[in-house]
């Protein structure tokens, strides 16, 4: 891997769509870099420290969210000296988001008051009122025509179908839920599937015209359901739960094609390659400062560097569980991860009880079909959008991968640098990597280049 010197930054990174820039956010200033070259395209002043950034879809406009104003400003890239505000007054905005179109930004009140799409064509602007859940409460159809907004009035949860054309309100249909928590259109636009909050386990797809075409709970008590995600492909549905398993839904019977647990134990029979990440000794040649397996002259030999590197283990083996107190909210179980691969044949999934533990699933198998048991809580996994390659960071000086050839670790090499977040270009050709207060890029070589052996070894010194 080749890896970029390190660049500042004070918040969100991200890629544009089209794969050409990186938007950085440098506390109140908007940088805008060429990603083949790193060097500044244009540069903007915001009025406060920017909280988020998101790329239109075409890759010509940026939005900044200035939560402390609270205020959205947007940028154009073709026109540098065009400026807009968005301003909600005392209702005040807690997330903004871009319509399929680019040129309409959805914004949503403090308190969950009222959703404000904004026009940058014109000064038009519509609400609709009471919308619920921030994150989970708007979708957009994969065709950009539609979108589902949930909401509640009178005590009762609704799903409202949008334009994105001309924003008026298509239909609108009551759905059985207590507290509506998160909506997502399936790939194909044909299916709506909506669940319940944390307190009751309860899944149903409904049609665009409001139809129920399948309602599912897997038990009656006990905390319910914690992620939602449709495979690539549109034929799967996984549930993730507080029980630690996933349910994976088939879209053609509505029926339960696997049940993925995630036990604190690989046992046998088990076909799963497990993964753990371990450190070994290295010693030094100190008078060429260079890694070395000659041991011949012990006067200059020295101990305590050590290289990462993943080993393969033998089932039965235990993975560290950490039981979350009975006394304190918003305990720490439960699949907190779910994520597809690129072609709907892996399934990602974390149970937070076992923060530092990846589960790999092979769905054309229904099998387990990795274990990556890191050192420390994995702070961001990411799989890549051409092929099927996962990354991984933990908040250490370290980058981890996995593929169905294997797995392995990469050293970053830049001082005091820890991996905090990565992200992927949208051709999957390169590799964005945030610390706390700077980034850099990496880009990879050929998949089948990459992964030789499943202990592929890393360290400071080495170079991949």
């Amino acid at each position: 891997m080749d890896f970029t010197e390190a660049y500042e930054q004070t918040g969100p990174c991200c890629f544009s769509p089209n794969g050409r820039f990186l938007a950085i956010a440098v506390d109140y200033r908007l940088v805008i870099r060429d990603v083949a070259s790193l060097k500044v395209v244009v540069l903007f002043s915001c009025v406060d420290k920017i909280s988020n950034i998101e790329w239109a879809f075409d890759s010509e406009y940026v939005l900044c969210v200035l939560y402390k104003r609270p205020m959205v400003q947007v940028w154009s890239l073709s026109r540098p000296e065009w400026t807009c505000k968005i301003d909600e007054g005392p209702a005040g905005i807690s997330s903004a988001r871009w319509s399929p179109d680019s040129r309409h930004i959805l914004t949503t009140s403090d308190f969950q008051l009222r959703l404000t799409v904004w026009s940058l064509v014109n000064t038009a602007c519509v609400h609709v009122q009471w919308p619920k859940q921030v994150s989970k409460g708007v979708s957009f159809t994969h065709d950009g025509k539609f979108a589902a907004v949930c909401t509640r009035s009178e005590c009762k949860d609704h799903v409202i179908l949008l334009s994105c054309q001309t924003w008026e309100i298509m239909g609108s249909f009551s759905v059985d839920t207590v507290d509506l928590a998160g909506v997502e259109w399936s790939p194909d636009d044909t299916a709506i599937a909506v669940w319940d909050s944390s307190l009751e386990y309860k899944v149903i797809i409904y049609s665009p015209d409001g139809r129920c075409l399948f309602k599912y709970s897997a038990y009656g008590c006990g905390l319910g359901i914690k992620t939602v995600a449709w495979s690539p492909c549109g034929q799967f549905l996984a549930v993730g739960s507080f029980d630690q398993t996933v349910r994976v839904l088939n879209r053609l019977t509505w029926k339960i094609v696997a049940e993925f647990v995630h036990s604190s134990s690989i046992r046998i029979p088990s076909r799963a390659v497990v993964f753990k990440e371990v450190e070994e000794p290295m010693k030094i040649d100190v008078s060429g400062l260079r890694l070395t397996d000659d041991c011949s002259d012990a006067d200059n030999i020295a101990e305590g560097h050590f290289r990462v590197k993943f080993k393969v283990m033998d089932p039965p083996f235990t993975l560290p569980f950490q039981k979350p107190p009975p006394d304190k909210p918003n305990p720490k179980q439960g699949i907190g991860l779910l994520t597809w691969s690129h072609n709907s044949q892996f399934l990602l999934s974390r149970n937070d009880s076992m923060a530092g533990t990846l589960w790999v699933w092979d769905i054309y198998h229904l099998e387990l079909a990795a274990v990556l048991a890191q050192k420390e809580a994995v702070r961001a996994a990411t799989w890549n959008p051409s092929v099927a390659q996962l990354v991984l960071s933990t908040c250490t000086p370290h980058v981890y991968m996995w593929a169905p050839g294997g797995a392995f670790s990469v050293a970053v090499p830049l001082p005091g640098f820890h991996v905090s977040d990565v992200r992927w270009s949208p051709d999957g050709s390169c590799l964005l990597l945030r610390d706390k207060d700077s980034f850099c890029c990496a880009a990879l070589p050929p998949l089948e280049d990459s992964l030789v052996d499943h202990d592929v070894i890393s360290s400071d010194e080495d170079e991949l």
